[in-house]
């Protein structure tokens, strides 16, 4: 049997109302965070936030993917459009804070610590890639 797990995004177990959805532990996620966030049209009520050291979980930076919708990420002042296509990182100690569109916003939120993942080498910028698989 394959180690794969498929999800639909709808048929995960939804938190706060269905304002998140808990991806990582409904896909078996184990190397890092990941929740799927759908914030209604102009809502103001996502939290000006940091994953600093006194966070509930501290030390994380943050990458967030736009699936649908539009929102303004801010952070000290500095306003990023977060749009499908586009992805943002945000390091633990920033404060940020997500405002949904006029027709809101559906994204993924990925999660971890710094240093504790160690990307291949291929993955560097301006690195070789490595070779394709023989077929």
């Amino acid at each position: 049997m394959p180690d794969v797990t498929v999800k639909s995004i709808d048929d995960m177990e939804a938190i706060y109302g269905g304002l998140a959805r808990r991806a990582r532990a409904e896909l078996g996620v184990t190397a890092w965070g990941m929740q799927v966030f759908t914030l209604p049209p102009d809502w103001d009520g996502y939290p000006n936030h940091s994953h600093g050291s006194e966070a509930f979980d501290p030390n994380q930076e943050e990458v967030y993917i736009p699936l649908s919708g539009a929102a303004t990420l801010v952070a000290d002042g500095s306003e990023f459009e977060l749009r499908p296509g586009t992805m943002v990182r945000v390091g633990p100690d920033q404060l940020r804070q997500i405002l949904p569109g006029p027709d809101g916003i559906r994204f993924v939120a990925i999660g971890g610590s710094p240093g504790a993942f160690t990307p291949g080498a291929w993955t560097e910028l301006g690195a070789d890639p490595p070779s394709p698989p023989a077929g």
